[in-house]
């Protein structure tokens, strides 16, 4: 059985930085062996350990997908030592990584079905992993209609631009884009206002169809008020969880909700799971 603490080692082959504040930067890592990117077989909504040797480990979500195996990428907002030392890092250097680990988003489940995805902030990485995974052309015939709905505080905070600019101009994905306020001399030109509210303005209807949410607490909480109104049972109703996450192997103790554990058991989980915890 191999150790599930050592990490794989990856190389640091690109910086991305995506938000105006520098504070969110997108890593994208190449295997250092090529074996490794066998045994590193991953679905959209797992994460991975990022270890920063002599400064620790730190969980995230891949933000890649798993259609293009050979580069991992990880988004990391600068909030910590682990963190703050990723910062600090260049093209070229090493990090660890642990994983893959969790449950993600029960792909076999979305077959045929339609699918409104629902994010915010520096929540939205899974969901581009998935949302670019279910754009790839192996795969776009398997799910239904697809509709993406993002949001962050300020245009300038908005992740993966070069994505959403793709994203677009596509004909087989409705993307709505939102802002909760907007600066004077901005030019933005999309829609002003919170998640909850554009997804009430625009009133997905729930008949055959899935809602994945992932996003800061507070978006989350307003947003499932408002999809149950609109008819989503909680069954259909995706959540992706992140509380205190550090061994994630379920064997810290650290990420219980009741008797599950984050890490191990999530972190996707459907409402009707939590709603039982």
């Amino acid at each position: 059985m191999e150790n599930p603490y050592v990490p794989f080692l990856m190389k640091i082959e690109e910086i991305i930085t995506e938000t105006e504040d520098e504070k969110i930067k997108t890593f994208v890592l190449s295997f250092a062996r090529e074996e490794d990117k066998e045994r590193f077989a991953y679905i959209p909504g797992q994460f991975a350990e990022i270890s920063v040797f002599g400064k620790g480990e730190a969980p995230f979500g891949m933000a890649s997908t798993p259609t293009v195996p050979e580069r991992l990428e990880f988004s990391v907002s600068k909030i910590g030592v682990v963190t703050g030392a990723l910062h600090n890092m260049e093209k070229g250097d090493t990090v660890g990584v642990r994983g893959p680990l969790g449950n993600g988003y029960c792909l076999e489940a979305f077959r045929g079905r339609n699918l409104l995805l629902v994010g915010g902030g520096f929540g939205f990485s899974t969901l581009r992993s998935l949302t670019n995974y279910i754009l790839h052309e192996r795969n776009r015939k398997t799910f239904g209609d697809l509709t993406v709905v993002y949001g962050a505080r300020r245009p300038g905070l908005l992740l993966y631009r070069r994505d959403l600019e793709a994203w677009g101009q596509r004909t087989d994905l409705r993307l709505h884009l939102t802002v909760d306020q907007k600066e004077e001399g901005d030019e933005w030109q999309g829609r002003v206002g919170l998640v909850p509210n554009v997804i009430r303005s625009l009133a997905p209807g729930p008949g055959n169809t899935v809602a994945v949410v992932c996003g800061p607490p507070a978006m989350m909480r307003f947003t499932l008020p408002v999809l149950r109104d609109l008819g989503f049972g909680d069954e259909n109703i995706l959540l992706s969880l992140e509380k205190r996450m550090k061994c994630g192997i379920g064997k810290c103790g650290r990420c219980n909700v009741g008797s599950k554990y984050v890490c191990s058991d999530g972190p996707v989980f459907s409402q009707a799971e939590l709603a039982r915890l």
